[in-house]
């Protein structure tokens, strides 16, 4: 094998970690004088490949199977490890094994096809009612803030993503039947309910968005220019007035859609309304979304199904 170094005693194999360490020290001077990459990105390469190398022992590299990856990653994992760290670590460890392919005539990557365990998801906290109508009650005192009073209102009422409310046109608002026509992920659309006073926040828009669009202009909510509103001013708005309310923290959009599916199934227990309403394919992840623990739902369970009740 290319790469392969000698003791001073001539004829004797280094230990398969020297090996290792000088193979690694190769391929951080690749990614410095190649790649070009930072120090500290750098040092991240050299601190998981480290951990490799140590899992490794004397078990030479080029000699590594996918079953021993896998037992790495399960004891990284046991170590304390999340799914993210353990993703970015195989990625450093592929990237490795991609250059010694390359530069050391390497035959397998033993990281193909090894996958990290599922990171936990990382839900926004959910504000508290009070929170939610101490944010929209804002005074809306000229255009822009009605258009950011009807956009707080629509997502905590509604529960839309940020690119859902975002992709809106005038004409999804059905202010008879109180629902808006969203177009979701997958190109999937949903009716939504429409709460009173969001409804309310968006005929007082809509008479300034005639005056504010451009012509042509589809979108319900637009900008000071008159075109469509992008994600990330509604993001910085939203972030305005929580902090413009006293809040006292940041607000995403997200959290606001996380706060409305918490506080509609505190009130209902409906799990399945709410799968519909945020328009999640599988109700399991509105379990998730919501922080439902077991208890909870053993509970919705017990009350629902005709044969959860135990026999006396």
């Amino acid at each position: 094998m290319k790469g392969e170094r000698l003791t001073a005693k001539a004829g004797t194999p280094k230990p398969a970690v020297a090996v290792a360490r000088d193979l690694l020290d190769d391929y951080l001077r690749h990614l410095a004088h190649e790649r070009r990459l930072s120090v500290h990105t750098a040092r991240g390469y050299q601190r998981d490949i480290s951990a490799l190398i140590e899992l490794a022992g004397a078990t030479p590299l080029d000699r590594l199977q996918v079953h021993a990856v896998r037992r790495f990653v399960a004891q990284l994992h046991a170590r304390g490890l999340n799914g993210k760290s353990l993703a970015r670590a195989l990625s450093a460890w592929r990237g490795f094994f991609k250059f010694l392919a390359r530069d050391h005539r390497f035959q397998h990557n033993p990281c193909a096809g090894v996958r990290a365990p599922k990171a936990a998801k990382r839900l926004p906290r959910a504000l508290s009612p009070d929170e939610a109508g101490q944010l929209m009650a804002i005074d809306p005192a000229g255009p822009l803030a009605l258009r950011d009073k009807a956009i707080l209102e629509l997502f905590y009422s509604s529960g839309l993503r940020l690119s859902e409310l975002t992709g809106l046109a005038p004409a999804d608002v059905d202010f008879d039947d109180a629902t808006v026509r969203v177009t979701g992920k997958g190109a999937k659309t949903r009716i939504v309910p429409v709460g009173s006073h969001a409804l309310a926040a968006l005929r007082a828009w809509l008479i300034e968005r005639e005056r504010l669009a451009a012509a042509g202009e589809a979108a319900l909510f637009v900008n000071n220019q008159g075109r469509r509103l992008s994600a990330r001013s509604v993001q910085l708005r939203i972030e305005r007035w929580a902090l413009k309310r006293g809040l006292g923290r940041r607000v995403h959009p997200h959290a606001l859609r996380h706060s409305f599916a918490s506080h509609v199934l505190q009130s209902s227990g409906d799990l399945r309304a709410v799968q519909e309403m945020l328009g999640h394919a599988s109700i399991s992840t509105t379990q998730v979304y919501t922080q439902l623990d077991f208890q909870h739902l053993a509970k919705v369970y017990d009350a629902a199904h005709p044969r959860a009740k135990k026999r006396s």
